[in-house]
This record gives C-alpha cells, structure tokens and sequence, in this order.
C-alpha cells in the first residue's frame, strides 16, 4: 500500500512492540517460578505448580508455583523476623529505599510494560502510558511520606506483617498501591498476586533485591485463592489489604472477625456516568470511552451505567455509536489497537453470559463491527440500550466491556438513579455547568467522583468506595492511616473480667410511702418510649442496691431506633457551625445537673463521690471538644499532577451502631457518641449493660439542647444480643464496639450482610480519661468517610 492509500484511508498499520527482553527474562527463568521469599525465589514446599497462559493467543506462558501453608508462614515468618528492623531503620532509610524502587521501576519501564501486556491482555499503550508511569509515581510519593513521618505521623506506629492480596485487572499497579504505602509506613509485606497474572509481581520483587530491599520487606507468594485463604488466616498476619471481588471480601471479612487483625477492602462497583443535557457532548463521548473500554472494561470503578438526559439522549446514542465503530481491538503489544484481550476463558464466558441475560430481560444491543482476533480472549466494544434500572445488567459488575444506558429527567432522578446500587467506588458527572456539577457530586454515594472527566487516579488522591465497595482508602494522608495504628492504643491490656453480678437485696417492708417509681424508657427518635417487650432489667448498685430500672430492648426496638436515625438524614446536611453550637449546648446542659449526674455515676459504679464528680467533668469538656472539631475536622485539597485539584471531603457515614462498655459509663457514652455526632452521623447507642442508667438520664439533656429527634437514640439491655442485632441491620453504616472480645468478633462477623465499617476493641481496655487514647482525631478519622472530587479546569 502506497503512502497516498494511507493518507486516503486514514487506516493505521500494525506497529508491534518487541517482545524479546520479556522473553529473555522468561528464558532465564526457564519459565518456571518459585515464591520470592526473604530475598530470593524458593521452590514451593509442595512442589506444585499452575500454569498460565496469554490471554491474546491462549498459549502457555509460565509454570508459578502453587502455594501451600509451609510457603506462606515461611514469608510471614521472613516478614516478621524483618519488620522491626525495618521500622527501626527510620523513616529517611525506608524513604531512601522507595526511591530506589521508584528509580528502579524508571529504569526497567519498558521490560515491565510489556511483560504487563503480555500476561494479563491489556494494550501496550496503557501499560506504557499509565500502569508503569503511575506505579513509579507511588513508590517516589509515599518515599516523601516515609521521610515525613516522624514529623506528620508522630503519634502512630506501624502494624506490624501486611498481607496483601491483589487482583488481575492492573498488576503492577496494584501491587505499587499496596505494597508503597505499607513500607513507607514501617510494615512489611507478603504479597499474594492474581493467579492469571504474577509475573510483574515476580520481575518487581527480583529486581527490589537488586536494588537493595532488605530480605524479607517485601516477600511474594503466588498461588490460586486457596493460597489468599492461607495468607488471611495466617496467625503472624496483622493486618489484611483486598483488592477484587465483593463476594471474596466477604469471606475474608467473616475469616479475620475476632482474630485483632485490620481489614481494608476494596471490591466491586457499579458505576454512574451521568451526562446532562449541558453537557459537551463530544467529550462526554470520549470519557464513555476512557469508562468502560479502558482496560477491556476490567476496571472496578469502570463507568458501566450510562445515565443521559432525555433530551439529548438519542443524540449521544449516535455520536457514541459512531465512536465505538473507530475503535481497534487486537493483539496487546500493538501500539496502534485500542482494546486488547479479556483476561481469561472463565471471564470472557461470564461476559458473554450476562449480555445474554441483558437482552433477554429487554435491552438493545449495539456491538461494533470491526474485526476482532478469531484466537484469544477478545470481546468487541458493547453497548445495551434502553436497559432497566432493575435488571440484572444494571445492578451486576460484569467486568468487561459493556456498557449499559438508561435515561433521566431530573436532576434529582439522576441522583436516584445513580445511588440504585449497592455498590459506591466511583461515579463521573459531566456537566458545562459547574454549579450543578458541584450540587451532585456529594450526594452520590461513592468515594470518587469525577467532574467532565473519568478514570483519574493519583497517588495523593485516596481511592477507595462506599457501601458493598469496600472500606478503606490507598492513596494520599487517609491511604497512610490504612497502614499505621494509634501509638496511644499499641499498648492496651486485655479488659479485666467482669466481677459477677450482685444478689439484689430485698426491700424492707413496712408503711414507709415508697419512692416514685422511674423506670427508664428507651429514647427513639427525640421520645422517650417503652420497650417493644415491656420488659425491664434491674439496675444494681456493686452491693446489690437496686438504683434503678432499665428497659429491655430487642429486635423491633434496634429496627424503630434505625429507622428513626435514617429519617433524621437533615442533621448530615446541617451547617458544622450548627452541629458545634448544639454541642457546646449539651455540654452547658449537663454542666447545669453535674452534681445529679455526679450522685448517678456513684450509686451505679460504686465509685466515690469525688471520682463520679471527675468523670462527669471530663464528660463535660469531651462535649465541649467535640464541639470545638465540629468545624475544623475539614478535609482537604489534593494537587494531582494535572491541570485541576481534588477536594477530598470528610462525609458522614450515616446511621451508626455504637455499644458501650461498662468502665466509665456516663464519659465513655460521650466519648463515642459525641465525635459521630459532631461529624453529621445519625446514633444508635448501647449504652452500658451494667451501668445505663448515665445514658437513660443523658437523654433528658438531649431533649433540652435543640438535638433534632432522631439523631442520638438510645436502647437499653442485654448487649450481646443488640450488637448482634446492629451487626445484622443493613440499613446500618457502620458499628463501633467496645466491651468484650466476644462481642466484637461478633460485631464484625456479622456485619457481613452489607460490609458495613467496624471499630471494634478486641476486648483491650481504654483508658477513657486520656485525651490521647479517646479523643480527638483517633475517633474523628472512623466517624467520616473520605470523598475525593477530581475538578479538572481548563481547556
């Protein structure tokens, strides 16, 4: 073909990129794996092996090997043995090492973006163009992070041995997220790579020796998901970190409750790309295309669900066609193609099956035209139309290709629209008018959203979901915490057992008149009312004296009290200035009754008159704090490198369980009330089992301090049995436990159903006066959830 024939047809040539490094290095390999432990590759201990295969041709490409129990305690043992001196290396050594990662990722750029293209299917031209690039981005990030750390994470230490499981979709990036900031931070790592694709996760770990990791800071145990399952349930494990399927992150959930372990998560989305009738409509068109054929649409944030105005819709429908038939699908290391290959048979029959679905529960298919490769894993470009907002295309991940489309009136209906999921990564609003872009974006339950752009991603900017998506953040100051825990809970003791109950004493007889009777009720929705079951617990003095009575909360009473905190969703909309001043309210009203507060906290606790006095006073000034961050637990701005910023803003939850312990039973209510409060939450509290009497009496202080009904409610009784219920409730947000080791294992074994957040104190005391240990940021960081708003300006 001449030159003029190109110039006619505008068609491209095939532009492959070499191979033959990658190939080399297979070579040298014999194209057999071990695991990468304490700084060298180690047979399996079982000498197993699985086979992988190029998703583009379905040829053999590797052997790794299969890991057993003996392989994971061998590189947990490794991490172990290596974190102490690791942390102890200080935090310009380990930011001089991820540097050196960074620099190292630089040097080796093209070796891993086609070894990357190879293995797992995707296009040169993002392996090149965006998974390398920003994998070194992360490492050269949170070096500064680690060189900052004695300074900006002063008062938190490392976790200890992070077990990190990643998944197919991005490779090397994923593994630069997890394995960054855990270092940075002073942990160590086992790392558990996908088992379509470890050989990035193989050629990163060889090349960290070489580039002077210390043995042992970073080890790689490769395997199917038997081999995860080891790896969570590994005993020297401290803390998990689970990037992939919803349905996975609830086993690992269920398999970490009760064990002390920390759990992030971050899993499946559905989600919305809504385009307004103002929006450009040209580049709306090619940020559908950024959505959902990035990557072969193996993205969990991949814009899946096309929301359009009803006026333009049918207009975009044509332009969007019309693009999708100038897209290139083909062999991976093609410069020129813009859709590589699915990543295995097993995901390319789950696309297939569920576009089948979608058409015959009613929807339109468009399919591109162009050829696509008749051998591998290729599936073209595909668009439903006209899709329910029901249906099973429009509330399952598929995790491919296709995109989905239905249409809105309102803005309010978009709103509505989008939020029809239980999922909550990601969502993308395009709209010329900024003002309605801005109104939206925080009323989408996700935890990024992007304004007249898609698919942004930084190492400053926290990424992470609401809801079934998960709970956690990578990226930025919040993505660090994930890594790090409070210097001032690192040395908590184990709870002291509970003394048993006391005998009640009898009540003298006689024709003395008796005192009035005051049976606590229960406290929902800004009413004080009776026990579902009419029953009621005595409340006993340490010497048996009974002080009073408490009502006896069950099942329907946890639902009327979660229901009542879900209608009062305006105090999540109120100013922070209104939220401080009604706090600050609290704190006089119950400074006005401290003495009768004072005389409660002794009759019930058996402590002195003196020691009842200080709680109460402490209980006052942690009012007055919470008060005082109501307005100043800001969230901040991230300067991505790019021609806009990131707001990250500290959103409310929502509706939150809390259970109470028995120390300290009047502050340590306020203690964990008051910050989910002050954030905009809506509470239901346990109060203490033995002690509820403080909350009970709390109440009459809430209903003379403006606090709208609704926001804190209260139920009393046995508090096993209530945690159980929180846990259970999927209309609850989030739950935060504190008392026995029983009860929060429960909490978070439980709290499955809708992978609700969980603080929860394994049955480790807290000392509830110190300031360090139970106020402030320590509690204000688990009372919001970050939401991270990408503004793109310019041209």
């Amino acid at each position: 073909m001449s030159v003029a024939n190109y110039f006619e047809t505008m068609e491209y040539g095939p532009a492959p990129e070499a191979d033959g490094e990658a190939r080399a290095w297979l070579a040298r390999h014999g194209a057999t794996f071990g695991h990468f432990i304490a700084g060298r590759f180690t047979a399996p201990h079982a000498g197993k092996h699985l086979t992988t295969s190029e998703p583009a041709t379905g040829k053999v490409l590797a052997r790794i090997a299969q890991g057993d129990a003996a392989d994971v305690s061998a590189a947990v043992d490794a991490a172990g043995t290596a974190q102490a001196a690791w942390a102890k290396l200080g935090g310009h050594g380990r930011a001089r090492h991820l540097y050196a990662l960074a620099r190292m990722l630089q040097r080796h750029a093209r070796l891993f973006a086609v070894l990357e293209a190879i293995d797992n299917g995707k296009p040169i031209r993002e392996t090149r163009d965006l998974d390398v690039p920003l994998a070194a981005r992360h490492f050269l990030y949170h070096a500064g992070w680690a060189q900052l750390h004695d300074r900006e994470f002063a008062d938190q230490v490392p976790i200890g041995v992070i077990g990190q499981i990643i998944p197919w979709n991005f490779p090397l990036l994923m593994l630069a997220w997890k394995i960054a900031p855990a270092l940075a931070a002073g942990n160590t790592v086992v790392l558990k790579p996908a088992e379509f694709t470890t050989l990035t996760a193989l050629l990163f770990a060889e090349l960290s020796a070489e580039a002077g990791l210390p043995p042992g800071v970073l080890n790689v145990v490769t395997g199917d998901g038997a081999t995860g399952a080891l790896l969570v349930e590994n005993p020297g494990v401290d803390k998990i970190a689970f990037t992939g399927s919803t349905e996975v992150g609830r086993l690992i959930r269920q398999a970490t409750a009760g064990t002390g372990k920390s759990l992030t998560l971050e899993l499946g989305g559905k989600s919305p790309f809504i385009v307004f009738d103002d929006a450009d409509l040209d580049g709306a068109v090619e940020g559908v295309v950024d959505a959902i054929w990035f990557n072969q649409g193996q993205v969990c944030c991949a814009g899946s669900r096309l929301l359009l105005q009803e006026g333009i819709a049918e207009t975009f429908r044509r332009r969007l066609i019309r693009r999708m038939e100038t897209l290139r699908v083909g062999m991976p290391l093609d410069k020129a193609v813009d859709m590589g290959a699915v990543v295995a048979p097993v995901q390319l029959e789950r696309i297939k099956s569920l576009v089948e679905t979608g058409v015959k529960e009613g929807a339109e298919k468009y399919q591109a035209s162009g050829a696509i490769p008749s051998e591998g894993c290729f599936y073209p470009p595909t668009l439903l139309w006209n899709v329910h907002p029901s249906s099973t295309v429009a509330t399952e991940e598929i995790f491919g290709p296709v995109l989905v489309a239905m249409t809105f009136r309102t803005p309010d209906e978009a709103v509505m629209l989008a939020n029809n999921t239980r999922y909550g990564l990601a969502a993308s609003v395009w709209s010329e008018t900024i003002g309605l872009a801005l109104d939206i974006a925080p009323k989408l339950l996700a935890g990024v959203v992007w304004v007249n752009a898609t698919n942004l991603f930084d190492a400053s900017v926290g990424f992470g979901g609401y809801r079934e998506s998960g709970f956690g953040r990578e990226g930025g100051r919040e993505g660090m915490y994930e890594y790090l825990k409070p210097k001032a809970w690192s040395g908590r003791k184990a709870r002291a057992k509970p003394s048993p109950l006391p005998t009640a004493s009898g009540a003298s007889a006689g024709f003395d008149v008796p005192p009035i009777d005051r049976t606590a009720k229960l406290f929902v929705g800004g009413k004080q009312v009776r026990p579902d079951g009419n029953f009621s617990r005595a409340v006993l003095s340490p010497k048996g004296r009974r002080v009073g009575e408490a009502g006896e909360g069950n099942r329907k009473d946890i639902r009327n009290a979660v229901a009542a905190a879900r209608s009062a969703e305006g105090w999540a909309r109120a100013t922070a200035h209104n939220r401080a001043q009604i706090l600050y309210y609290l704190a006089e009203n119950l400074s006005a009754r401290g003495d009768e507060f004072a005389r409660r906290v002794a009759d019930m606790t058996g402590v002195s008159a003196a020691k009842a006095r200080t709680e109460v006073d402490a209980s006052i000034e942690r009012l007055f704090s919470y008060g005082a961050w109501a307005d100043k637990f800001e969230g901040s701005i991230h300067a991505p490198p790019l021609r806009g910023v990131a707001l990250a803003m500290h959103e409310p939850i929502g509706v939150v369980g809390v259970a109470c312990p028995d120390e300290a039973p009047l502050l340590a209510f306020i203690s964990l009330v008051a910050p989910l409060v002050a954030m905009g939450n809506r509470v239901v509290a346990v109060p203490s089992e033995r002690h509820p009497l403080a909350a009970t009496d709390f109440y009459q202080v809430l209903e003379t301090s403006d606090v709208p009904g609704g926001v804190v409610n209260i139920v009393t009784g046995d508090r096993n049995d209530l945690v159980k219920v929180l846990a259970e409730h999927d209309d609850v947000d989030a739950l935060w436990v504190f008392g026995s080791q029983d009860t929060s294992a429960a909490a978070e074994r439980h709290s499955i159903g809708n992978l609700k957040r969980t603080l929860v104190d394994q049955g480790l005391a807290i000392d509830w006066y110190d300031k360090a240990a139970s106020e402030g940021p320590i509690l204000l960081r688990h009372a919001v959830q970050v939401k991270n708003i990408w503004i793109p300006y310019g041209d």
